[in-house]
Formats: C-alpha cells, sequence, structure tokens
C-alpha cells in the first residue's frame, strides 16, 4: 500500500520530464525523498487524484508538514526548500561559480585571508563528488567516506567561515570592464568582483545513439548513486563505459542486481589496476572489450532491449538488462560562456578561450584570457578530473587570486597570512 509518509515523497512516472527534472534537482541537493510510480501503483495513482479532487498533476510533491506541490519548478523547489535564491549584496572581493570541491577549497580559503566571496551554483553545493556513493582514495579517510559526507563537510566548513553560498541559481554570463567583473545570474541579478573563480566542473557525455534521449530516467542513468537503488533485486543492470566511475559505480551497483555487465570501447579496461581487480574478481560481473553499444529500445516507459556489437568479430548482442548506466567521460559545464574558440590563439577582447572540446583554458597560474577571471578543477583544460586535484586547484587559484588583488589594488585590506 502507498500510503503518505513523514518524508518527502515525489508522485511521478517515468515518461513524466518534469518528473525527471524534479528528481535530479533533489538528489543534486542531497534530499532525501520516496519516489511513487503511478503508471505501476495503483494506491498511488488514487491518493494523487484525491489529493487533487480528480486531477493527475504530475509530478506532486509532498512534503512532511502535509503541503504539496504540483509540477513545481527549480525555484519553488529551492524556495520550499528554505535554499537562498539572490546574492546579498551586488559587490564582493570574489565571485566563485561553481561550488563543487574546486570551488568551495577555494571559499574555504578566502575567508581565512580575509576575501570576502560569494559562491553561485546552479545545481546542488558539492559538486559530483555529493552524488559519489563512496570516495576510497581522498586523503585522511583510509576507510573511504560516502561522497554526501565528504560534500557537506566542505559546505559546513564554508558556512562556518562566514562565505555567502547559493545553490540553485545558475550564472548566464561574464564580462569584463573598466571596474571589474560582471557575472549575470539567472534571476536577473548581476554580481561585481575584482576577480572571478570559474569552478563549474563537468557533466556525464552521453552515448548519442537511437533511443537514449528518449529513455534517460527510465532505463538509462547518468548515477548510480541516485537511481541504483531503484533496481534492487534487479536480474541484470549494465554499465557503459571503462574508466574508474564505470567500475566504482558498478560495484555499488553490485548490491542491487544479480550480474552486472560492463561494457567497454576500448581494446582494454581504463580503470586503476585495484578497480580492474576487484572486478575481474568478482563473481556477478561479465566484461565486454571492443563493444559498441549502437541502440536502446524501450515500451511503457521502460528500457526493454540494448543492441550492442563486438567490433573484433562483427558479432552483434541483445541484451535485456532492466537499466543502463552510462559513464564514458565527461563535457565541461561551459556552455554559459559560449561556444569555444578555435585553438589556435587567444581571442582579443577580453573574451574567455575555451578550448576545442570546451574547457577553460588557462595559464599555469589558472589565469584565463579575461583579466582578472581564473579557472579550476573539472571546468579547465588539463585538469585530472580527481576529488585531490580539484581541492588543490582551487586552493592554487585562489592563491593566484590573493596575489592577483593585491597587485592590482583591489582589495583595501587583505589579511595575509604569514
Amino acid at each position: 500500500m502507498s500510503q503518505p509518509t513523514p518524508q518527502l515523497t515525489v508522485y511521478g512516472a517515468p515518461w513524466c520530464p518534469d518528473c525527471k527534472r524534479a528528481k535530479k534537482f533533489l538528489a543534486e541537493h542531497r534530499v532525501a525523498y520516496r519516489w511513487i510510480d503511478i503508471d505501476q501503483d495503483p494506491d498511488g495513482l488514487a491518493y494523487v487524484e484525491r489529493q487533487q479532487n480528480g486531477g493527475r498533476t504530475i509530478p506532486m510533491v509532498m512534503f512532511p508538514d502535509g503541503s504539496r506541490l504540483l509540477e513545481p519548478g527549480n525555484d519553488e523547489l529551492a524556495a520550499k526548500l528554505g535554499l537562498s535564491l539572490a546574492a546579498e549584496r551586488t559587490s564582493y572581493d570574489l565571485v566563485i561559480v561553481g561550488g563543487g570541491p574546486a570551488g568551495l577549497a577555494a571559499a574555504i580559503y578566502a575567508a581565512r585571508e580575509g576575501i570576502d566571496a560569494l559562491v553561485v551554483d546552479k545545481a546542488g553545493l558539492g559538486g559530483q563528488a555529493g552524488i559519489t556513493e563512496k570516495i576510497e582514495n581522498y586523503p585522511g579517510f583510509p576507510e573511504g567516506i560516502a561522497g554526501g559526507e565528504l560534500a557537506d563537510r566542505f559546505v559546513a566548513q564554508a558556512r562556518r567561515y562566514g562565505v555567502e553560498l547559493l545553490s540553485a541559481v545558475e550564472a548566464t554570463g561574464v564580462e569584463r570592464d573598466a571596474d571589474g567583473v560582471t557575472v549575470s545570474l539567472g534571476s536577473g541579478q548581476q554580481v561585481m568582483a575584482p576577480a572571478v573563480l570559474i569552478a563549474t566542473g563537468s557533466a556525464y557525455r552521453r552515448l548519442g545513439i537511437p533511443g537514449e534521449e528518449e529513455l534517460i530516467g527510465a532505463g538509462v542513468h547518468f548515477c548510480a548513486t541516485c537511481d541504483g537503488p531503484f533496481y534492487r533485486g534487479a536480474g541484470e543492470l549494465l554499465v557503459i563505459g571503462g574508466g574508474n566511475s564505470a567500475l566504482e559505480e558498478g560495484l555499488f551497483l553490485a548490491q542491487f542486481a544479480d550480474r552486472i555487465r560492463v561494457v567497454a570501447h576500448g581494446p582494454e579496461l581504463k580503470a586503476s589496476r585495484v578497480l580492474q581487480d576487484k572486478v575481474r574478481g568478482h563473481p556477478q560481473f561479465t566484461i565486454h572489450l571492443n563493444t559498441d553499444v549502437r541502440s536502446l529500445a524501450g515500451a511503457g516507459g521502460r528500457l526493454t532491449e540494448v543492441v550492442a556489437t563486438d567490433r573484433d568479430s562483427g558479432a552483434e548482442y541483445r541484451w535485456r538488462p532492466e537499466a543502463a548506466f552510462v559513464f564514458i567521460g565527461q563535457t565541461p559545464n561551459t556552455g554559459w560562456l559560449g561556444g569555444p574558440h578555435p585553438d589556435s590563439g587567444v581571442p582579443s577582447g577580453g573574451t574567455l578561450r575555451l578550448d576545442r572540446w570546451g574547457f577553460v583554458v588557462t595559464d599555469d597560474a589558472f589565469a584565463t584570457s579575461m583579466p582578472g577571471v581564473f579557472a579550476a578543477g573539472d571546468v579547465r583544460a588539463g585538469t585530472t578530473k580527481q576529488l585531490g586535484a580539484a581541492v588543490g586547484e582551487g586552493i592554487a587559484a585562489l592563491i593566484a587570486i590573493r596575489g592577483y588583488l593585491q597587485r592590482h589594488s583591489d582589495l583595501r585590506t587583505l589579511e595575509v597570512n604569514a
């Protein structure tokens, strides 16, 4: 029986795009919720109809206090969850765009240096680390640590130093003029600072094959932590990719399914030797190398078939996993900065130079081609896409920013540690 319980509950259906968006928003902000698929749960559908006097508007989000939101936008969800959506002021010493490990590490060091910083993130604070099941290679945690817990620690430390943090607020542009750098926000607000740090990270790359777009959130996923628990008791789950993320998430998914089938495009896995040994020695795993996934098919809002081809033999495979989880790399979150410039010199006019893949190009001091604008973490060209490296880059970039502010006398009072 699907009766309401004193927790946040989302009523929706796999085919509903607004349901997918709401679930993604809650997952990014690490808000626990219960999902009720009204297509599969008659009691859940009946409850929705009672709440709406016969209506069936979804998603319907029920809150512990008994209140509800029907088909809410991210701004409505943010307001209901008590998230601040506006900067307290219009001028700061430093604006950090991106609240993942690089941005938060920079913010913590900025506060300790007496630099007044604002952190803006369009999703939830913590970045991809916040939605990773377990992180085992971050120094200081010999037994590993849940990604959400580590992200919460970053956030708590930033708040302790009084850093102003905005989540669910998107940056839409950055411009330089004689007075400094202006960052435009999706809310219509503009904030100005002598310096800006871009730390917007990257997003999971998609396959770009038939059936993928239609099945995202309905059998095709990019976050095992977010969606793996929905497949508890599954016979088989598919993991596409051969790097660290693919194998780490595959090991996490093994607790929910009898079989994990790993499909890698290359002739060998690219993950660390430790992860490869774990997977190869795990009785639930089957590995396919030199194999391309060609198409995905579904029916009734569910994944029903995956078609793949062995690149060596030409043999065609047809698998029927309950879900496919895609981990094939990342794309930088730089769409808000405009398209990439040709990788053949720094553009004139104070614009930002991006490489041909869209990553922000910097010098050795993390400075971009726009004076006063720096970049760190997974959004930067040449990044190693490792959590520890992102934290280190955020700190190193902040030190470079401190020097920039001192040289340009943009900060009247600056506490410098000996």
